[in-house]
């Protein structure tokens, strides 16, 4: 532990301060005893505010200990908002967290990341979409930043380790914490493959639902585009797609969701994903398209390689169709081939 000691972990711990206000804490102070030693004049200063509550900062420490030692414990890092680790991307958003703890890796700065969500309850048709692009992205080294969510967000995440790449999570609950815990072996494979699992949430902490729309524009912040494959009207998908455009990201829709405009007796609430399209989020069929909208040079060949899930799709007659996707998703599951 450096100079700075527990102090960034004790900023994280602070009630009562905005995210921008705790980030001006880590920026004013180097040392732990110097920021427990100010004044609540001093502090007052530094964020230019009234505090509502007495600054007694010495009462958390015991709790960053903790939190220190449980990280270690558990083999879990952490980047504070002075590190020269912590994400670029995160120190673009007007929210960052002061603290990032994550198990396995970050991710690479020079890399892009794509960030794919969407439902919980799937379409066949979105559920092996999301796995389709997904895998083909990773075989073009592009990494995927989901939520780990069931559905989409975990078809999306295995998809990406099929095709090689080093796929990346955003918890709300602490890395040590996964949630569902029907992905933990998902989890695990994501660490195994080189990923990471990242969360500005301490050690121990568990899933809230205030934590999920909190932790969404993370993955809004770390991605350079984010695709919303199949989406409800209020939906954690839709605050990403807000934040993402926020943010100034690329926002697209997948087209097994932007086809709902057009179906009125849809067996799946696809309503928000058709919102998006219709407000002219552009449409996303294959990895493909996404490159093409990055301007990236593929191969005729390679292009159509990328898009052959996707015509698969489209060539089998609409009375099939459900039950072929279907199949593919679960044999994708169950890692079978088919």
């Amino acid at each position: 532990m450096d100079e700075r000691g527990l102090l960034d972990l004790i900023i994280a711990r602070l009630p009562g301060f905005s995210y921008p206000e705790r980030i001006l804490l880590c920026e004013s102070f180097n040392r732990e005893t110097d920021m427990i030693q100010s004044s609540a004049e001093s502090i007052e200063r530094i964020i230019a505010r009234e505090l509502k509550e007495p600054w007694t900062p010495a009462q958390f420490c015991p709790v960053a200990e903790r939190d220190a030692k449980m990280a270690k414990l558990r083999r879990i890092g952490w980047v504070s908002w002075v590190s020269p680790a912590y994400p670029p991307l995160l120190r673009e958003i007007y929210d960052p967290p002061p603290v990032l703890f994550f198990r396995g890796n970050l991710p690479d700065p020079e890399k892009r990341l794509v960030g794919i969500v969407g439902t919980r309850r799937p379409s066949p048709q979105a559920a092996a979409q999301a796995y389709d692009i997904a895998r083909d992205l990773g075989r073009r080294g592009i990494s995927v930043v989901s939520g780990l969510a069931l559905g989409i967000d975990a078809m999306a995440s295995r998809g990406n380790l099929e095709g090689g790449a080093s796929t990346f999570v955003v918890l709300g609950s602490g890395v040590d914490e996964v949630y569902p815990s029907a992905n933990r072996l998902l989890a695990k494979r994501i660490l195994d493959n080189g990923g990471g699992l990242l969360s500005e949430y301490p050690p121990g902490a568990g899933a809230r639902k205030w934590t999920f729309p909190a932790r969404n524009r993370l993955i809004s912040a770390l991605a350079w585009g984010v695709l919303i494959v199949e989406a409800p009207e209020r939906s954690g998908a839709l605050i990403t797609a807000r934040q993402s455009l926020d943010q100034g990201k690329d926002v697209w829709v997948a087209s097994a969701g932007a086809d709902a405009a057009r179906e009125k007796q849809a067996l799946y609430d696809r309503r928000g994903t058709a919102k998006l399209a219709e407000d002219g989020a552009g449409i996303i069929g294959s990895a493909a398209d996404i490159l093409r909208e990055w301007n990236w040079q593929i191969e005729e060949i390679e292009s159509a390689a990328l898009s052959t899930a996707d015509s698969e799709l489209r060539d089998v007659p609409a009375e099939c169709g459900e039950g072929r996707a279907l199949a593919a998703g679960l044999a994708r599951f169950l890692d079978i081939d088919l």
